[in-house]
């Protein structure tokens, strides 16, 4: 029983790229066109029916009508949209058509359509909507199955990297020493550092684990992100704007954190001044993020360690937000900017 199993399971998992990918389309296509041009023309039932060849290619042309449209058009704007009175509405459609077609069949040359023709139609019809339909579902569970899969996989990848950067030694030490320098000049101040290291730790370990969090939750990370590294460097100056109403909007976790991180580890200059300027924006259901950093004038060995990196990053927009983010950076000597849209 296993052996059955394990081959059964190795066909379909060979058989599943020629279903869902691009370029086995018109393979697809040529085989849905060989199967409905068999049934018709080969099938005895049907030929003692409709004995006319010319009568068979009507009907060919309107199964394949009413196989794509209920394909590319019903299923997908309709029933995956859970529309199901307008989708009854158009198989009812499909039905006026195809009586339509036996009507017009028997008065075109006289062609006497058999008391059972009218029912072989609808059963035809039947068939080649269930069939559409049961492959459309079938491309549209393996496709989300298998994003499913890539994105668990991201996240736990994403995740053990997580782990290993978040509680940096080198950038714990500073913050410590820095607050142990001003309980002695500024015990008020040291508390502010603390509490903000603190609430950036706790979001970092906790809170970030949700599948999503609000986009003001995020925003205040970045922002206890930003005062921190301000105190670690004099010559660090960041801004932060928000325009439209972000209340209440969900957002995947760290997907700015990490822009931000990226953008104050490249901002990095030993001897000038340097900067980080942050702006939200949300309008007409869609949110908009720009992440602004200077560059330094000459190049500086940095650290690789922290954060989840611009490639992982853009990797996991594309499974939790396809087709629905536009990521853009560009870079010039002095500026590094990252403009990101995501449709909420």
């Amino acid at each position: 029983m296993t052996e059955y199993n394990d081959t059964t399971t190795v066909v379909t998992a060979s058989a599943l790229p020629f279903l869902i990918h691009p370029k086995f389309r018109i393979y697809r296509h040529l085989l849905a066109l060989i199967s409905i041009g068999a049934m018709l023309y080969s099938n005895g039932d049907i030929s003692r029916v409709f004995n006319a060849f010319y009568v068979k290619s009507v009907l060919f042309v309107t199964l394949i009508f009413i196989f794509y449209t209920n394909m590319y058009w019903l299923v997908p704007k309709y029933l995956f949209r859970n529309k199901y009175l307008q989708y009854a509405l158009g198989i009812a459609a499909y039905t006026g058509l195809i009586y339509l077609s036996g009507t017009i069949l028997q008065n075109i040359n006289h062609v006497k359509v058999p008391d059972n023709g009218l029912f072989f139609l609808f059963f035809i019809t039947v068939i080649h909507v269930a069939a559409s339909t049961a492959i459309k579902l079938f491309q549209r569970w393996a496709i989300d199955t298998q994003r499913i899969t890539e994105l668990e996989r991201a996240t736990m990848q994403s995740e053990l990297e997580q782990l290993k950067n978040q509680i940096n030694p080198h950038f714990l030490l500073n913050m410590l020493n820095n607050a142990n320098v001003l309980t002695q000049k500024d015990p008020e101040k040291a508390s502010q550092v603390l509490m903000k290291l603190s609430d950036f730790l706790r979001y970092q370990l906790y809170d970030s684990a949700r599948p999503k969090v609000l986009l003001t939750a995020e925003i205040h990370f970045v922002t206890d992100l930003l005062n921190l590294e301000k105190i670690r460097r004099d010559n660090f100056q960041f801004a932060l704007s928000q325009e439209g109403d972000i209340s209440g909007i969900q957002v995947a976790p760290l997907i700015f954190a990490a822009f931000v991180e990226n953008a104050v580890k490249h901002s990095l200059d030993a001897e000038g001044s340097s900067y980080v300027s942050l702006h939200f924006d949300v309008q007409n259901d869609t949110l908009h993020f720009k992440c602004i950093n200077s560059r330094p004038p000459m190049t500086i060995i940095k650290n690789d360690r922290g954060g989840l990196g611009l490639a992982n990053v853009k990797r996991r927009l594309e499974l939790l937000y396809p087709g629905r983010h536009t990521l853009t950076i560009n870079s010039t000597a002095a500026v590094y900017h990252i403009t990101l849209s995501i449709q909420l």
